[in-house]
């Protein structure tokens, strides 16, 4: 018998399954009670079949694709910008003293400034346009990233670079052939993580003269409170955000099976 409590014990798939599916229905079927059962409001808790028909006049007229390929223009800008920059910041961040006494301060100061205050600067300095958008993506994600990278290439093991140099290998090599591998897993994690962050910043990038976009969608819906759309935009989200992860899990598998993967 599996003790389900025990820690690190490993659990059948389809025992995984089942436990996610009963999650799942539990939540729907908490959502079918409160909504169809009149606990709440319509107006305040559209109910799932509400939602569908919403997802398919968005479908039919074509509406819905139009929101998601102008938030993925945006996403994808903005999260692959911040990416080329971090990643090899953060290495050199991480692996050279010289380089984080250059970044850290700004890194430190700018990551924890909320992204939604710097929206009138975007305004005043870029304008009103997709580039806005993306340079707010940009912004959440890139100091994110770039002090979660470095701190992964702090901890690459000292010893694995002295014993590289002690086999004769140079500096370049010892760069390029040891520090980047050893690098490489915990870099494609954690931009699987900020890519979960870049997607919660839709809403506040598509916040300002906006004409398209699910964020933009969301929140036009509420100015009318059509919670159906509301709810609409959100699952959507949801699962465009678990394809971007699974993609990115597969990503992992492929360009770096030499490394166990979560």
């Amino acid at each position: 018998m599996i003790d389900l409590l025990a820690p690190k014990t490993e659990i059948p798939a389809g025992l995984h399954l089942a436990l996610g599916a009963a999650a799942l229905l539990s939540l729907l079927g908490l959502w079918c009670l409160l909504s169809y059962g009149g606990y709440v409001r319509p107006d305040f808790l559209a109910t799932p079949g509400q939602v569908l028909l919403a997802g398919w006049k968005g479908v039919r007229t074509g509406t819905l694709f139009g929101h998601i390929y102008s938030s993925l223009v945006v996403i994808l800008a903005g999260f692959a910008l911040a990416s080329l920059l971090a990643v090899p910041l953060g290495i050199l961040m991480g692996s050279f003293q010289a380089v984080a006494a250059v970044l850290e301060p700004i890194t430190g100061f700018m990551r924890y400034l909320p992204v939604s205050a710097l929206i009138p600067l975007l305004i005043l300095w870029i304008g009103i346009g997709i580039e806005q958008k993306i340079a707010v993506i940009f912004l959440g994600t890139f100091f994110q990233q770039l002090i979660l990278i470095a701190d992964v290439s702090a901890r690459v093991s000292k010893d694995l670079i002295d014993v590289s140099y002690t086999l004769g290998a140079s500096r370049a090599q010892v760069v390029t052939r040891v520090l980047l591998p050893a690098c490489l897993p915990g870099v494609m994690d954690n931009l699987r993580v900020t890519m979960g962050w870049a997607w919660t910043y839709l809403v506040v990038a598509e916040l300002v003269a906006a004409n398209s976009g699910l964020g933009y969608m969301i929140l036009n819906a509420m100015r009318g409170l059509f919670t159906d759309v509301i709810l609409l935009g959100i699952f959507v989200i949801g699962l465009l955000g678990l394809l971007t992860d699974l993609l990115f899990k597969l990503l992992r598998r492929w360009l770096l099976p030499w490394s166990a993967s979560f």
